[in-house]
């Protein structure tokens, strides 16, 4: 046996859900984990900033609207990288990048250096490191438990989102925010890399499509049949068209989600609740959304990745209207919790679409473009929301801003849903036009 055999073909205990692939999913959650720390931290420091540059509430929130679009163009970045050299590489470039960031913005001394800190080094290389390289990379150890597995992977997002904004508001409170974050960068360093090391094997070879577990599971006539959708023409439109399709419903989902994650903090604030409130209500808000991620990746075996995503959309337009009449504290805390419980199962959804009707070997680009989309989609909405109060006093228009955008979200999904629960039709038309025998 060669060298190179033993590294690309690995043993039946250590292949596609094997124990060595539960115990990789369970080292990308904590790499999530950790790397999720930069997506709150300029959440939970904004008033701060506000308050140390003297600054608008928009201007507050173009920090968290930089990395987030650093994050996005991020995660098309190193998914090539983690197609091309392997996830191992990303992981390591991202730990160095996110703890350099950190440092870095706990040293800044102006507004356009903490962004330029959030945008380059903790969202483009840091953050990103840790979200598409580990979902794809996920997708490829599973087939019968795929969306299970793609909801654990991704509830490192979730998790970070519970664990790290009550931790820096208090050590914010105790030792200020630039010493908090100069902190979180030597612990992101200490701990991202030898948990890096896991990842040395490459992913085995599987097919693409919907595992036939699932589709036994589904019954008809909502039967979605990813399993005969041609890769070259999924659900009759261009691997393209559909792309983007799936682009476009994550900007908007993402626009209705970032209102309340990007602005709770504030809001309690504005409120007279303290920003301590906030921060527990955001708490609250993610520590659910890992169970409505784990919950949605149990029912997503066995409906699919389109339904499950259109289940978490109508669900998540609900909550965005409860918080409407929603301005006292308890009212709060429990919308903050609806809508938590709510969306968590929204974003691994376009993952796992992507794996039912893309090619496996272009895991890590589709999937990267699909979550840079929803990443950009959260960046406007932090962006817009803040930008909405500022012009209007309250964040009531911003809250409606953000179920109009969960509505296109809606009507795209349906679109989709649509096409797939016909799904003999559309094959036939592909191979007609594909034999000259249709316009």
């Amino acid at each position: 046996m060669t060298r190179s055999s033993t590294t690309t073909a690995p043993a039946a205990s250590d292949g596609i859900e094997s124990p060595y692939a539960w115990a990789r999913l369970v080292v990308s959650l904590l790499l999530m984990t950790i790397g999720g720390s930069g997506m709150y931290s300029v959440t939970v420091v904004l008033p701060q900033i506000q308050a140390e540059f003297a600054i608008s509430r928009s201007e507050a929130s173009l920090p968290y609207t930089l990395t987030m679009i650093g994050f996005g163009l991020g995660s098309m970045l190193m998914g090539r990288l983690s197609d091309r050299f392997g996830v191992l590489v990303t992981l390591v470039l991202g730990t160095l990048g996110i703890s350099a960031g950190f440092v870095w913005a706990g040293s800044a001394q102006s507004l356009w250096q903490y962004s330029l800190a959030q945008f380059l080094l903790i969202g483009m290389l840091g953050s990103a490191s840790t979200m598409t390289p580990l979902v794809a990379d996920t997708s490829q150890w599973f087939t019968r438990r795929r969306g299970i597995a793609l909801a654990v992977c991704m509830s490192g997002n979730y998790v970070a989102g519970a664990f790290w904004p009550p931790i820096m508001q208090h050590f914010i409170d105790t030792a200020g925010w630039r010493p908090t974050y100069i902190g979180i960068g030597v612990f992101c360093l200490l701990t991202m890399l030898p948990l890096a090391l896991t990842y040395r094997r490459r992913p085995p070879a599987q097919p693409a499509g919907m595992p036939p577990v699932t589709q036994k599971r589904m019954r008809a006539p909502f039967m979605i049949e990813a399993s005969r959708s041609d890769p070259a023409q999924p659900l009759g439109l261009s691997p393209a068209t559909l792309q983007a399709l799936l682009a476009t419903a994550g900007v908007a989902c993402c626009v209705a989600m970032a209102m309340p994650q990007v602005h709770i903090v504030a809001y309690c604030g504005d409120l007279g609740f303290g920003a301590a409130r906030g921060a527990e209500m955001l708490a609250i808000m993610l520590g659910l959304g890992i169970v409505s991620r784990l919950v949605s990746g149990w029912i997503s075996d066995r409906i699919g990745g389109l339904r499950t995503l259109l289940l978490g959309s109508v669900l998540q337009g609900i909550a965005l209207l409860l918080f409407l009449p929603s301005n006292g504290l308890v009212s709060l805390y429990v919308v903050s919790a609806l809508f938590g419980l709510f969306q968590g199962g929204i974003v691994p959804a376009y993952a796992l679409v992507v794996r039912e009707y893309f090619a496996p070997r272009e895991a890590g680009s589709r999937v990267g473009v699909i979550l840079t989309a929803t990443l950009l989609g959260m960046a406007l909405g932090g962006w817009m929301s803040g930008a909405i109060f500022d012009l209007t006093g309250s964040y009531r228009a911003a809250f409606m801003n953000g179920i109009a955008w969960n509505l296109l979200n809606v009507s795209i999904v349906g679109f989709l849903l649509l096409r797939a629960r016909r799904p003999g039709k559309w094959a036939v038309a592909g191979t007609d036009r594909v034999r000259g025998l249709a316009p």
